[in-house]
């Protein structure tokens, strides 16, 4: 049985999915144009630059994913490992825990909240 859901929780699952969304593209985006912050930021993580398109197109993919209704779940998941990912590096290079390492981790939390409140596929599998 799918669990009824309140027309102002999907529209807050949907501001909360658009925000997120927004900056995770901005993010993926920026990666592509590498500005000085980002050649900054990879070479702080120790990762090399020549990276910075094909990480930034990976995130771009997985957004898509979560945009579409249908595959949002597979989205959700995907973008729950690339964010796992960054808190990967974010530890392993020293970064600082509450603002730089665990800031993925809010930012899943965020991934999956807006989905639970906007589709009553992913309530139903939670409930």
């Amino acid at each position: 049985m799918m669990a009824e859901l309140s027309k102002p929780a999907v529209w807050t699952g949907r501001v909360l999915s658009a925000l997120v969304v927004l900056f995770l593209v901005m993010d993926g985006v920026i990666k592509f144009l590498k500005p000085p912050p980002v050649i900054e930021a990879f070479t702080r993580l120790s990762i090399s630059t020549s990276l910075a398109v094909p990480i930034g197109a990976v995130l771009l993919v997985c957004v898509a994913i979560y945009l579409i209704p249908k595959t949002a779940v597979l989205g959700a998941v995907l973008l729950t490992g690339y964010l796992g990912g960054a808190v990967a590096i974010h530890l392993r290079a020293g970064s600082s825990i509450f603002s730089e390492a665990l800031f993925p981790v809010y930012m899943g939390v965020l991934v999956w909240l807006g989905l639970y409140l906007r589709d009553s596929r992913v309530r139903a599998m939670l409930s």
